[in-house]
């Protein structure tokens, strides 16, 4: 597939919303396959964010994959570190890595951790997994951005599930005080967590109000609507003098029905019969998925 990652934002030029489509379909297979091989890993909230994911690197950061550590880069810290497969994918799918490395998920000596390493793996920003720290993370981004006059803009991903952590509204609070509007917070927000509904574990309802009490600056939207994520990165670049929040409303493992608001797929991987279903739902070619099978044991 062709790079097509930007080292500058592109938001002013028009979408070429196929080529995105076309995006997250390869970094869904991507997905099924990583956790099909490894054995282990949490496909449900990889592929909820994928879309997400697609449009910010695809189509929203000012990045260069050729210079990862660039200090002018857009950063991003994936606070909900469980979901990495999606993540490396688009790393691997802007340049980042060659993509063969992508089937080493989770190997022993493998740079695809678990959970993201920022020490071993380019593109990476943060090393995240003990979930609700990644929003504290990206406050000190963006408050070295204003301090050394840097135009780059932090984005950072978050699950509902995190928003059990007291330590998420302490960094919501100070964002707003501090008026960072030079950051971007994304709620995957795909209703479950690890051991069940949110709704059920600890209900945030209503989450936009709380977000809005605590003076984010708040849209909602379908977190699988690549225009909507679209045009929700261009709203949320705009505002001024305020964080600025998007509510992406997913579907956990969305893509792979027998996935989908299934959370025995949190944190279980693909069987090997699974990962041939997921990937004929999927559209990979019939070759491919026997070479994949072939190697799960």
């Amino acid at each position: 597939m062709t790079n097509q990652a930007q080292i500058s934002n592109p938001t002013d030029k028009k979408v070429n919303f196929e080529a995105l489509e076309k995006t997250a379909l390869t970094i869904r297979r991507d997905v099924i396959k990583m956790l099909g091989i490894a054995g282990s890993g949490h496909p449900g909230g990889s592929l909820s964010s994928t879309d997400i994911l697609t449009v910010l690197y695809f189509q929203i950061l000012n990045h260069d994959p050729k210079n990862p550590a660039s200090p002018d880069r857009d950063r991003v810290i994936f606070s909900k570190g469980h979901g990495c497969p999606a993540l490396y994918s688009a790393l691997a799918e802007s340049g980042y890595f060659d993509r063969k490395m992508l089937l080493t998920l989770r190997q022993l000596g493998s740079p695809l951790q678990g959970h993201p390493d920022r020490r071993r793996l380019p593109g990476i920003d943060a090393s995240t997994g003990s979930l609700g720290q990644g929003l504290s993370v990206a406050i000190g981004c963006a408050l070295a951005a204003r301090l050394d006059k840097k135009s780059y803009k932090t984005y950072t991903i978050i699950s509902d599930g995190e928003l059990n952590e007291g330590q998420i509204w302490e960094a919501a609070a100070f964002a707003s005080f501090r008026k960072l509007d030079n950051m971007v917070t994304i709620l995957d927000y795909n209703k479950y967590q690890l051991s069940g509904a949110t709704k059920d574990i600890l209900d945030m309802e209503p989450v936009v109000d709380k977000w809005k009490a605590f003076g984010f600056k708040t849209r909602e939207i379908d977190g699988h609507s690549l225009r909507e994520i679209y045009d929700a990165f261009v709203w949320a670049n705009g505002v001024k003098g305020a964080p600025a929040i998007i509510i992406a409303h997913t579907v956990k493992g969305k893509g792979v029905s027998f996935m989908e608001n299934d959370n025995n797929f949190h944190g279980v991987a693909n069987t090997k019969d699974e990962t041939a279903r997921a990937l004929r739902e999927l559209g990979e070619n019939e070759a491919e998925i026997q070479r994949i099978v072939g190697m799960i044991q």
